[in-house]
């Protein structure tokens, strides 16, 4: 089906697609400038009036290369329930990517652009950073690691605030919303 790829497949998916973006959009995209300033380091606190998440599992998946592939072809984000389209696949430094939650035009639009990329031999992941017309401004980070046992441990951080009118106005709404999100990757992860 034009403008369409089929990510790998490694469980029952439901067919699961990630849509590509048209190269006008994806130019738009990388072109906009990030709705929040980006902090220094990977590890440090969140900047001030964000607010900061950090959750993790143990995967009882056991195939980590397949769980890095499955990372960064979007298969996690499409299996929580967001409709994706991506200017890459697998995903790489600058790749945008516009996730949709909801249906139609009460959907959610959820901008964002890949700004680090981890491939190392027992860790794997990314970080997007928000783009306008995201809900929230901040940055979200994926990150696999092989431990020593052979488990997988997956982690998300996040540090955002809320940043348009809805988002803001829901308050602790949106604060659950982004932690219902958060345990739905954690999930999703695991089960394809």
């Amino acid at each position: 089906m034009p403008g369409m790829v089929c990510a790998p497949r490694s469980g029952n998916d439901g067919g699961m697609t990630v849509r590509v973006l048209d190269e006008q959009r994806a130019s738009e995209l990388r072109a906009a400038p990030l709705s929040y300033t980006p902090r220094e380091g990977p590890e440090a606190d969140a900047p001030p009036g964000y607010e900061y998440l950090n959750r993790s599992v143990n995967l009882a998946r056991r195939d980590f290369n397949a769980a890095g592939r499955d990372l960064f072809s979007w298969r996690m984000h499409s299996r929580a329930g967001l409709q994706v389209e991506a200017s890459d696949v697998p995903l790489h430094q600058d790749t945008v990517v516009l996730m949709r939650w909801g249906l139609g035009a009460i959907s959610l639009r959820i901008p964002c652009r890949v700004v680090d990329v981890i491939d190392e031999e027992r860790r794997r992941g990314f970080a997007y950073g928000t783009l306008h017309g995201h809900p929230e401004a901040g940055e979200e980070r994926f990150l696999l690691e092989e431990i020593e046992d052979g488990r997988i441990l997956f982690t998300i951080t996040a540090y955002s605030r809320p940043s348009s009118p809805l988002a803001k106005l829901g308050g602790p709404i949106s604060r659950a919303a982004q932690s219902f999100m958060t345990q739905r990757y954690l999930k999703a992860l695991d089960r394809l």
